[in-house]
């Protein structure tokens, strides 16, 4: 814990030092803020500047007080200008490309990382290694990605897409367990929940349908172009809480008292609208697809929250309890 407080501490520092631009900020003002002596703004200054940080003393204000500033010219070979603190940040959340396993463009923006880390000092990378002991990511379970086929079906898939060619897919589906192929339009990729999906229209059904990428066993790229019929939203899969396109439903749910807190304290869907009940729960409705990823949701509550519209899907839950009671017996 000691050790984490100091990461942390420094870090406020450089970033307090870099907000106060031109002006500098004064160790008292530091060891105010830190809540900590001089003296230990004086070693972690010097921490800092031993790390390659661009620190440096300005005595040229009239009070004769001693403010600290950082030069910005330390990356002066960054077109985009980054600032310390900008580039510090981006840095340390490399870690947030394990969720990207699985996608094309994982090794591309590693490669950039690498050429971003370039620019800072081993001494530098060294002090930002330690913050993700204090800030953790978890990445959503991944896709397994055994078939080498893979890769050459997501560039062809992105291929198709970019340029307007017709494609044919062969394409294993899981809820009917069985292969076929299908003529399409591709429109879209889409990365979610560790699983990279393609939108396309289907001529044959006059819609667009997802296709797991993972289950596409092969895709040929057509010379017939086509013309893009209709506009996908800009966020994928809108209306659903997981990965689907249906239409959205009206669904109105409460939730006991014991989990009320939790489920207030987060954005579950755009759509939500909740308010309190007399009991202490909570009242909530959604506009949403009534699909998978719906029921799993209510169903990972328990005996915590009820459907109460449509009946279609209380029926639904309280069938899969039913099931899951059976199992039990």
């Amino acid at each position: 814990m000691p050790r984490n407080a100091e990461v942390i501490r420094q870090w406020t520092i450089l970033r307090e030092i870099e907000r106060a631009r031109g002006a500098g900020v004064t160790i008292d003002d530091l060891a105010s803020l830190c809540d900590v002596t001089t003296r230990t703004i004086r070693r972690d200054l010097q921490a800092l500047e031993e790390a390659g940080f661009p620190l440096y003393d300005d005595r040229s204000h009239d009070d004769g007080r001693t403010r600290w500033q950082v030069s910005g010219q330390a990356f002066k070979g960054l077109a985009a200008g980054l600032t310390v603190s900008e580039l510090c940040a981006l840095y340390f959340s490399r870690s947030l490309l394990e969720s990207l396993s699985g996608t094309p463009f994982r090794d591309d923006v590693e490669s950039a990382f690498e050429k971003l880390a370039s620019v800072l000092t081993p001494h530098m990378r060294q002090f930002l290694d330690q913050l993700p002991r204090i800030i953790a990511t978890k990445p959503d379970p991944m896709r397994r990605k055994d078939d080498p086929r893979q890769q050459r079906i997501i560039a062809r898939a992105i291929d198709a897409t970019l340029h307007h060619r017709q494609a044919t897919i062969v394409y294993h589906s899981a809820s009917s367990d069985r292969t076929k192929t299908y003529l399409v339009h591709p429109c879209r990729l889409a990365y979610a929940q560790g699983g990279l999906y393609l939108l396309a229209y289907v001529p044959e059904y006059g819609e667009v349908r997802t296709f797991a990428v993972e289950r596409v066993q092969e895709l040929s790229l057509l010379e017939e172009r086509f013309t893009p019929i209709e506009e996908l939203p800009d966020t994928a899969f809108p209306h659903s809480l997981g990965v689907h396109t249906g239409p959205p439903e009206r669904v109105e749910l409460e939730f006991e008292p014991a989990v009320a807190d939790y489920v207030r304290a987060r954005e579950w869907h755009p759509s939500q609208a909740m308010r309190d009940t007399e009991s202490g729960g909570l009242h909530m409705t959604l506009d949403v697809c009534l699909d998978r990823a719906l029921e799993s949701w209510i169903l990972s509550f328990g005996p915590f929250a009820r459907v109460i519209a449509p009946d279609s899907l209380a029926r639904e839950i309280a069938g899969r309890f039913e099931e899951a009671r059976a199992r039990y017996a």
